[in-house]
């Protein structure tokens, strides 16, 4: 509860920015990408941290594949760098569409994509992600011992889906606030969309898993 909690205070940060703080679009999507990057750091720290058994044969033949060949059969040290060349260049590429956004000339009245920022607050808003990111991992996955429950294959993967979802929806949210002059309460109502969105895949991710069964060894009596 404490690390939900968390998450819907540091995704309130963005709503006071663009209610009392003047946040535009643009501010509002350098936040939400800056946090994709704390994302793939704390998905790096989960990937070093799992030890759950890999898929069972029959599982990794329909799962995904590195280099032509089940990602359950990688170890970590060719893992870890993967993911972070893979979701790095993910990161960038979406980085410099994010940031070069105010050169196309957007507008939106008066929420035109302009390259007026406040640093200060972008900093507080992501160091509150920051906090609520980790503290869903020192409790969701450390403390509750998910960490158990997953490989580093199946962890690996796993922020993609996220991303898909809440920043395809956020991206051309904002794009059409910015080019229909929407006001701030269309902003407003964006933020709230993505921390909706933000908790549900949340208590998705973290649903209580079921521990393994246990199978007691039961010698067979000697005659």
């Amino acid at each position: 509860m404490g690390a939900l909690v968390a998450l819907i205070v540091a995704n309130a940060i963005p709503l006071i920015g663009v209610l009392f703080l003047g946040w535009n679009v643009w501010t509002i999507l350098i936040v939400y990408w800056l946090e994709n990057g704390i994302v793939g750091v704390f998905n790096v720290l989960k990937m070093a941290y799992a030890e759950g058994e890999p898929e069972s044969p029959a599982v990794r033949a329909s799962t995904y594949r590195i280099n032509g060949r089940p990602a359950e059969d990688a170890s970590k040290a060719f893992m870890i760098p993967f993911f972070v060349m893979h979701y790095g260049i993910f990161w960038l590429v979406h980085g410099v569409f994010v940031l070069t956004l105010p050169l196309f000339g957007a507008v939106g009245g008066d929420q035109e994509l302009t390259m007026d920022i406040q640093p200060g607050t972008i900093l507080l808003a992501v160091l509150a992600l920051a906090i609520s990111h980790g503290l869903s991992f020192w409790w969701n996955f450390l403390v509750r011992g998910e960490y158990r429950h997953t490989s580093a294959a199946a962890q690996m993967f796993r922020p993609y889906g996220r991303l898909v979802i809440l920043h395809v929806t956020i991206i051309f949210g904002a794009l059409a606030i910015s080019f229909t002059g929407a006001p701030a309460a269309a902003i407003a109502i964006l933020v709230i969309l993505k921390t909706a969105l933000d908790v549900g895949l949340h208590l998705s991710e973290h649903r209580t898993v079921a521990s393994p069964p246990v199978v007691a060894n039961v010698d067979a009596p000697t005659a």
